[in-house]
């Protein structure tokens, strides 16, 4: 597929039409925003991770207007079942009076799956995702369904209150193309947030792109080059984050458990491509990698309890990797 300058152009202009009317349903989170939409245009799963009342929902809701998408919201608590997220047969009479299974749709089938507070559901829920988050197929019983296109999800977390809880396992974790720490807003934007809240004003959303549109963004960003450098140097910070490496860092022998998977690679590099388009370059560059690393990798890998005791964080240990790289 030939890419031309004005795909390139356009592709950056899209992303700008975007942003800009997101913020009239989001204020703040500017930051948040930019790499949500990384992650979409990507093709992957986001993990938002904050505690309640920043808007972690109002955004999901505000993207899936601003991209014209098919949403769904499920609430993910204690009792949910399986069922309840991927559907299940049910038993019906045809035309004749006779009894035969019928499959109901259940709500993952939708573009945009808004699986609210994730971790509240047992083991065996959140296992109902892994398939759908990966494959983009449901499996019931000996059927295997196709999701909708494009397809998504966007979970989302708090992470003070533990009780009641279960904790994503590493497996469906990697299966999340970032993880996003969501911020609490300054003064500023705490004042607009109460004025646009407490009054009658409602926000009229327009539809910039499509589903279809969103695609073809993902087919062009897929065939944008990238130096053999450049790719190199995001497989040597992946590879830092892995202990047992002779060559890894101290800090990464030092605090961390197990190193990222392959996958972590595959996202620094398919999210590196989109933001270069983003921001209207044909290239992919050292910083692109940089910027990217850090919501493709903090939950990739795992910390050990030293890390834990000396409050040494994800974030903190990836910097330290780029900078013995010769990053920034």
């Amino acid at each position: 597929m030939d890419i031309n300058e004005m795909e390139i152009k356009s592709f950056a202009e899209n992303v700008k039409k975007i942003e800009n009317e997101i913020s009239k349903g989001i204020i703040g989170q500017k930051d948040i925003v930019t790499q949500v939409l990384l992650g979409i245009l990507a093709g992957g799963n986001i993990l938002l991770e904050g505690v309640p009342g920043l808007g972690k929902t109002q955004l999901i809701k505000t993207l899936s207007k601003v991209l014209d998408l098919e949403f769904s919201r499920i609430q993910f608590t204690p009792d949910l079942m399986p069922a309840d997220v991927v559907g299940t047969n049910i038993i019906v009479k045809d035309s004749n009076g006779e009894n035969k299974f019928r499959y109901e749709k259940g709500p993952v089938f939708s573009s945009l799956v808004l699986a609210d507070e994730i971790n509240r559901a047992t083991p065996k829920t959140q296992s109902a995702l892994l398939e759908a988050m990966q494959e983009q197929t449901i499996t019931v019983g000996r059927e295997t369904y196709n999701l909708p296109q494009p397809f998504m999800v966007l979970a989302t977390q708090n992470p003070l209150e533990m009780e009641g809880t279960y904790p994503l396992p590493e497996a469906q974790l990697d299966r999340f193309l970032f993880k996003l720490f969501v911020q609490f807003p300054n003064f500023e934007e705490l004042n607009e947030i109460i004025n646009l809240t407490i009054t009658n004003k409602k926000v009229e959303l327009n539809k910039i792109i499509d589903g279809g549109t969103i695609l073809r963004m993902r087919e062009i960003a897929r065939e944008i080059p990238i130096a053999k450098p450049v790719q190199e140097y995001a497989l040597k910070i992946l590879l830092a984050t892995h202990p047992d490496k002779e060559e890894s860092p101290e800090i990464t022998k030092k605090y961390i458990r197990f190193g990222a998977s392959p996958r972590g690679a595959q996202a620094i590099i398919s999210t590196a491509k989109v933001r270069a388009l983003m921001e209207g370059r044909f290239n992919v560059s050292f910083q692109d990698i940089e910027f990217v690393a850090y919501p493709a990798l903090r939950h990739r890998f795992f910390l050990n309890f030293d890390a834990i005791a000396d409050k040494v964080s994800a974030d903190h240990i990836i910097s330290e990797i780029i900078k013995s790289l010769g990053g920034m």
